[in-house]
């Protein structure tokens, strides 16, 4: 990709994404600019620059992009009463996307979970999310759980979308089922 963009606040990431094609639905835009990146991406970083940054223990948050990217692509499946699993959550900012477009609507009962296999991880990412909007995980919007994400989540399955955002060499049958 040879595109790169470096924003001065989220809104003005998003704006970039927008102009150049890459959010191409408003509701794809007002989720991501609802979830500011500065909460998930370390302070010594640069959380408005279009490329993945580390959040520790090997793992990174991937760059705007293939945020705005994953978000489109799974758009037909994101309903206001969507179950939504996302593998590999990692710092939580595309789980609280998730979260927050499935829930743009009033009385809207989506519900996001959140699985990551490194306990520190885990904490990190229901950090923040709280630092952002503590009300996404106290009102049972996103659940986080610890736990091999090839597994899944039986206890709140069936979903209607699932996204992995971590490596894997094949799909898992376990997701499938």
């Amino acid at each position: 990709m040879a595109w790169r963009s470096r924003g001065l606040s989220n809104a003005d990431l998003i704006r970039q994404l927008q102009e150049h094609g890459i959010i191409k639905s408003e509701a794809v835009a007002q989720a991501m600019t609802a979830t500011d990146r500065k909460f998930y991406v370390a302070s010594n970083l640069q959380p408005y620059v279009d490329s993945p940054q580390r959040i520790g223990h090997g793992a990174t948050i991937s760059a705007p992009h293939m945020h705005a990217y994953a978000l489109g692509l799974l758009e037909a499946y994101l309903k206001p009463a969507s179950k939504v699993l996302d593998v590999g959550s990692g710092s939580g900012y595309l789980t609280a996307c998730f979260a927050r477009y499935i829930n743009q609507k009033p009385n809207a009962t989506g519900l996001v979970v959140g699985i990551e296999h490194h306990p520190a991880l885990v904490q990190l990412g229901r950090a923040n999310i709280r630092a952002d909007d503590e009300a996404l995980l106290d009102s049972g919007k996103i659940v986080l759980i610890e736990g091999d994400g090839r597994l899944g989540s039986k206890e709140h399955a069936p979903y209607d979308c699932i996204h992995v955002g971590a490596a894997a060499p094949e799909t898992p049958q376990e997701l499938i089922n």
